[in-house]
């Protein structure tokens, strides 16, 4: 007679036949790793692009908010009554006819308010974002995204 019955061993044979080995383990964390190495870079380089284009759509979509508000009013909004003229009615006009946007004026896409001028330098009214950087000038992601180009 054997020292280990039928059931004792089948039970053997499941515990070492089931789960992973650590080696097993390690080759899928290495092969997820190398996977994630060349994924990410091509990611986070669309991130920014992507920032880009929002904040440009987003000027768009100002943009014509302000051209319904000076149809209305007969003037664009001035510096000092900024882009929340479009949600709120600055006094003296009682032609307003908004709110010109349904939602709160946006920050851009890196968390910042849009700079507005009326009159601005570049027409009768200029209204761009910094970029990434938040300063003037700038290249790539931290170029300027502006209403008048």
């Amino acid at each position: 007679m054997s020292l280990f019955t039928n059931s004792t061993m089948k039970k053997k044979r499941e515990n070492s036949e089931s789960g992973f080995t650590l080696i097993e383990l390690l080759v899928v964390v290495i092969i997820i790793g190398l996977l994630a190495s060349l994924v990410a870079p091509k990611f986070f380089g669309k991130l920014g692009s992507s920032r880009q284009k929002t904040a440009k759509a987003q000027i768009e979509l100002l943009g014509q908010a302000l051209d319904e508000f000076r149809l209305d009013n007969g003037r664009y909004p001035t510096t000092d009554e900024g882009l929340e003229a479009l949600r709120k009615k600055p006094e003296g006009l009682p032609n307003w006819a908004g709110p010109y946007l349904p939602k709160p004026v946006p920050k851009d896409p890196w968390g910042r308010d849009y700079v507005y001028r009326s009159p601005g330098e570049h027409g009768d009214y200029d209204l761009y974002s910094y970029g990434r950087d938040g300063q003037e000038g700038g290249e790539g992601e931290d170029a300027d995204i502006v209403s008048w180009k």
